[in-house]
């Protein structure tokens, strides 16, 4: 019989130890440890947790959370014998929990009972579109905090130097070491001073004057620019899905609290 992997042990077994007790629920024993009944209920969570995560339900994988849940109840019934369960900041620990469980059963109910329509995302999605605009550009930069350490490196350039060699000296950990590369992107990914001096420049130009920004002064080279093709409303409504709910929890919070009393 195949064994299943240890890794997949390992995440079974923090999915195990993430996952709520239901000890209230009175149906079917998925297994008794020493006379504690472990409810079908609580397999059943963890087992449709793991096939939203791509797995097969097996025999192997069965025996695996078995496995996981026995040792977990062995350790909790060990725990109570020795009145961990009375200490304070397990107590603590048990109130916050039980708070988040709660919270978020309560969030997943008023999601799906506030559906966003597919009319509102159209509208979301045509708004992005539209502050997107027409055009990406691929761009280059060097990061500098002082104006003049711009200039030397503009100054550089002017007498041949490669772009990709001088932007190992920028601060911006997140293109220094791909020769300043920022990849394709669509204006309004920029603060607006970048943006500003990055559309005016033809392909192959850089900015012969530092472009200074809240993060520094900042040395721009556009590669070249395209026509922008965003992806189809179909493959990115999941996403704005997630945002609409996203920002009905938020609109929630905030109609709670203005009601509240807070002192």
């Amino acid at each position: 019989m195949k064994q299943t992997s240890r890794l997949a042990a390992l995440l079974i077994a923090g999915a195990i130890v993430s996952a709520p007790a239901l000890a209230a629920d009175k149906g079917k024993a998925f297994v008794t440890v020493n006379g504690q009944p472990i409810p079908q209920a609580v397999y059943d969570t963890i087992i449709a947790e793991q096939k939203a995560k791509g797995a097969t339900e097996s025999p192997e994988l069965t025996n695996a959370i078995k496995e996981q849940l026995i040792a977990r109840e062995l350790l909790l019934q060990e725990a109570k014998k020795k009145g961990v369960d009375k200490k304070n900041e397990v107590q603590l620990q048990l109130e916050a929990a039980k708070q988040a469980v709660m919270v978020n059963a309560f969030l997943s109910d008023y999601v799906r009972t506030h559906p966003v329509s597919d009319a509102q995302l159209r509208a979301e999605y045509d708004a992005i579109k539209a502050n997107l605009g027409s055009t990406e550009y691929k761009t280059r930069h060097i990061l500098v905090d002082k104006e003049e350490d711009a200039k030397a490196i503009i100054a550089k350039l002017e007498k041949g130097e490669k772009f990709s060699e001088l932007a190992k000296q920028s601060k911006d950990p997140g293109s220094k070491d791909k020769g300043g590369d920022l990849g394709w992107n669509s204006p309004n990914a920029y603060v607006k001073p970048f943006s500003d001096a990055m559309t005016k420049l033809k392909k192959g130009e850089y900015t012969k004057a530092p472009v200074q920004s809240d993060f520094g002064f900042h040395v721009i080279q556009l590669e070249d620019s395209r026509p922008m093709t965003p992806p189809p409303f179909d493959q990115v409504k999941p996403q704005l899905q997630q945002r609409a709910s996203q920002q009905q929890v938020e609109n929630l919070v905030k109609e709670l609290r203005a009601k509240a009393k807070i002192n």
